[in-house]
C-alpha cells in the first residue's frame, strides 16, 4: 500500500485566491471537496483553509500582501498561465467533468478516455487556476 492511502498525501498543493471564501463553496460544490478546517483571517479573508478530496488535501488562503504572499502569481498577473497544476484523482472521471461543467469550470482540454488508460479533463476555476482531474490512478497495481 503506497503512504498516500495510509496515511493521506504527503504533498499538498497550496493555492492563494482572492475571494478565498467563494473559492472554498465553489471547489466543494464543482469539484467534489470537503472542508476539513476553514480559518477566518482579521480582514474577512481565510487564513489558512484545508480541503480533502478522498485522500488528497489541498490548501488554500487568501492573496495577501506579505513576503510569502509576494512570491506567488495569480494566473490573471500572468497571462492565465500556471507553473503548477494539481492532479485529481477521481473514480467516475465522466460524472465529474459533467459536475463541473455544470458549475462553471471553464473547459480547456475536453473530456477524453486517454491512450496510456483512463480518463481525463482539464479545467479552470473561476479565478482561473488550472486543474486536471482524470480516471488513471498512478498509485494503482504499485507498491511505492
Amino acid at each position: 500500500m503506497s503512504p498516500a492511502t495510509k496515511a493521506g498525501s504527503t504533498i499538498i498543493p497550496g493555492l492563494r485566491y482572492r475571494d478565498a471564501h467563494a473559492a472554498i463553496e465553489w471547489l466543494c460544490k464543482a469539484f467534489g471537496f470537503s472542508k476539513h478546517a476553514v480559518y477566518d483571517d482579521d480582514q474577512g479573508g481565510v487564513a489558512h483553509a484545508q480541503l480533502v478530496y478522498g485522500n488528497g488535501m489541498l490548501m488554500l488562503g487568501s492573496v495577501r500582501d506579505n513576503a510569502f504572499g509576494k512570491r506567488m502569481q495569480q494566473p490573471d498577473q500572468i497571462g492565465g498561465s500556471e507553473t503548477q497544476c494539481p492532479y485529481v484523482v477521481v473514480k467516475d472521471c465522466k460524472a465529474h467533468y459533467d459536475q463541473a461543467k455544470a458549475a462553471g469550470a471553464v473547459i480547456v482540454d475536453e473530456y477524453a478516455e486517454k491512450d496510456y488508460g483512463g480518463a481525463g479533463y482539464s479545467c479552470r476555476d473561476p479565478e482561473g487556476h488550472l486543474w486536471s482531474f482524470g480516471s488513471y490512478d498512478p498509485w494503482a497495481g504499485h507498491d511505492g
